[in-house]
Formats: C-alpha cells, sequence, structure tokens
C-alpha cells in the first residue's frame, strides 16, 4: 500500500515538474526551435571543422559564426531594406493615385472614391515610416532572441552526441525506434527548411531581379511579397508578377509586360518544378494538405518558430502512432 503511494506521490511530482519544466521553457521556445533547425542544417560543417580541429568546442564556435553570417546578416539587412522601400512606395502609390498619372482599371478609383484610398495609403506611408525607424533601433526582445538562438545552437552543436544519449534514455522507444524518430525529425528539418523556405527565396529573389532590372517600383518588397507566396500551396509568385504585367500593358509598355511573363512563368515558375524535387525528394512523406495546415497551424500557435514546430508536431505524432500501432500488431494506414 506504502508502496502504490509512494508511486503515485512520485508520479505526481514528476509530472507537476515537467509542466513547470515547459513553462520555464516557453519563453525561449523560438529560440530553441531555430537552434534546433539551425543545428540540423549546420551538422555537416560542423563535423568537417571537428575532423580539422579536434576539438569540439572550437568546431561549434566556427560553425555558429558561419550560420550567422550565412543566416542572420542578409536577413537584418533585407528587413531594414523591405521597410524603407515599403515606405516610399506607399507614398509613391500615393502620389500616382492622386495626380491619375499611371493608368489603372477603372475599379480602382471607383476604390479610391469609396473608401479615400488616398488617406489610406498617406496612414500606411506614416506607420511605415514608424516602423522603419523603430527597426532602426532594434527591438531588444528580437534581439535577445537572436542571441538565444546562437547560444544554444552553440551547445547544440557540440553536445548533439551526449543530447541524443539523454533523449534515447528518457524515451520510452528502443533503439530501432528511436532511430526512426529521430531520422523523420531531420528529414522534417531538412524538407521544411530546404524544400519549403529555400526555393521560396529563390523564386522570390529572382523574381525581384526581374524587378529591378526593368527598373519596377521596389523590387525588394515584392520580392520579399513573391518569396511568401511561393510558400502557400495553391498560391505563388505569379499572383504578383502577373497583375503587374497588365499594368505595364496599360501604360504602354508591351515589351516590358512580354520579358516579365517569360521571366516569371519560365524561370521563376520552373524553380519550383526543378529545384524543390532536388532539396526535398520524398523527405517529408506527408500530403501537401496536412503540411501545408501543419505550417499554417503551427505559425498561429506558436508565432514564426511554427513554421519549424508545426510540422515536426504532426510527424512526430505519425511516427509514434505508427510505432504504437506495430506494437500492437495492428495493420498500418
Amino acid at each position: 500500500m506504502n508502496e502504490r503511494i509512494n508511486t503515485f506521490t512520485l508520479t505526481a511530482a514528476v509530472m507537476v515538474g515537467a509542466v513547470l519544466c515547459v513553462l520555464l521553457a516557453a519563453p525561449f521556445l523560438g529560440a530553441l526551435a531555430w537552434a534546433l533547425a539551425l543545428g540540423v542544417l549546420f551538422v555537416p560543417l560542423q563535423v568537417r571543422f571537428e575532423k580539422i580541429f579536434r576539438s569540439p568546442g572550437i568546431a561549434a564556435v566556427l560553425t555558429v559564426l558561419v550560420a550567422a553570417i550565412i543566416v542572420a546578416t542578409p536577413a537584418v539587412l533585407v528587413i531594414e531594406r523591405l521597410v524603407r522601400e515599403a515606405a516610399a512606395s506607399a507614398g509613391f502609390i500615393q502620389e500616382k493615385l492622386a495626380t491619375k498619372s499611371i493608368r489603372l482599371p477603372a475599379f480602382v478609383y471607383w476604390a479610391q472614391e469609396q473608401i479615400d484610398l488616398p488617406a489610406m495609403i498617406s496612414r500606411l506611408t506614416t506607420w511605415l515610416s514608424n516602423v522603419s525607424a523603430s527597426f532602426l533601433r532594434g527591438s531588444l526582445a528580437q534581439a535577445l532572441e537572436i542571441v538565444l538562438t546562437f547560444y544554444i545552437l552553440f551547445f547544440v552543436l557540440r553536445d548533439r552526441g551526449a543530447a541524443c544519449a539523454v533523449l534515447r534514455g528518457v524515451l520510452p522507444l528502443n533503439q530501432t525506434e528511436t532511430d526512426r524518430l529521430f531520422a523523420r525529425i531531420v528529414d522534417t528539418i531538412h524538407a521544411t527548411i530546404y524544400g519549403t523556405i529555400v526555393v521560396a527565396i529563390i523564386q522570390g529573389a529572382l523574381g525581384g531581379l526581374m524587378f529591378l532590372v526593368l527598373g519596377l517600383a521596389a523590387p525588394v518588397l515584392w520580392g520579399l511579397v513573391m518569396a511568401l507566396l511561393s510558400m502557400v500551396p495553391v498560391l505563388g509568385a505569379f499572383i504578383v508578377w502577373i497583375p503587374e504585367a497588365i499594368l505595364l500593358i496599360l501604360d504602354g509598355h508591351e515589351i516590358k509586360a512580354s520579358i516579365l511573363i517569360v521571366w516569371g512563368s519560365v524561370v521563376v515558375g520552373g524553380i519550383d518544378n526543378v529545384i524543390r524535387p532536388i532539396l526535398l525528394g520524398n523527405r517529408l512523406r506527408l500530403h501537401t494538405v496536412p503540411t501545408f495546415i501543419s505550417i499554417i497551424g503551427g505559425l498561429v500557435l506558436f508565432g514564426p518558430p511554427g513554421f519549424v514546430l508545426g510540422p515536426l508536431v504532426l510527424t512526430t505524432t505519425l511516427v509514434l502512432l505508427e510505432i504504437l500501432r506495430a506494437r500492437a500488431n495492428l495493420p498500418m494506414l
């Protein structure tokens, strides 16, 4: 009897402790998620450095520096440029609509009269200018999360062997099942980052480059919009470049419109069919619909880290379900 009470008390204490640990880690969820994702992506480089320097610590420092240069620096520069360009573009559009110096479909001017579009764009311009100034000053919380991400990344890289050993000891799985779970987690991270983000970045960069070459407004802004749209199934960069091509035709720039249409349909659109299979392969092993739901649901539930955490949660749950069904000798779905 006493043994049962002790076991029950110990179980309750462990559960309470687990809940408290989750609450303690919650503020650092973003840094933990990104550090895990970057750790998986940069492990090959870490292994190379370890062979050269014979020191996991030195190798981890160098790998973190490389990761920061590759990931953080371009992101900060692009975001700063983006906010500035968005503010400038809003002012440009406001001026053009006010003077009607650009030919637009009639419904645009009708909408302008109904909702006072110039005033709305003026408020947007002011807001973007304020955001730009605030971004330049920097956000303490965002800066702290970035620092924490690379701080945790150092330990993820240096101590990955010990961490995996601890997880193996904690998980109620045998070695084969644990290897299977770890392999699917790694595949999911690779598929999410490479198959979605990298392809979207390439498409956005190529689209923005053509906007720059053709002398169109806000190439960085529209490049980012095309990259974001490229991440969404069914949608894509064409949501941006097709209306732009139509506006060019209406404004009498048929040659520019033709170049934009060919570039958008052949180069930007073709990247998805060429690069994605090379980077992604069959690693995610999920249908498009649950993948889309896991990403969007993850973003809603966890914020930006949900882009990685959403697919990870779904994949981990499915793997554990497969293991459970295999143990119970139930047929697989």
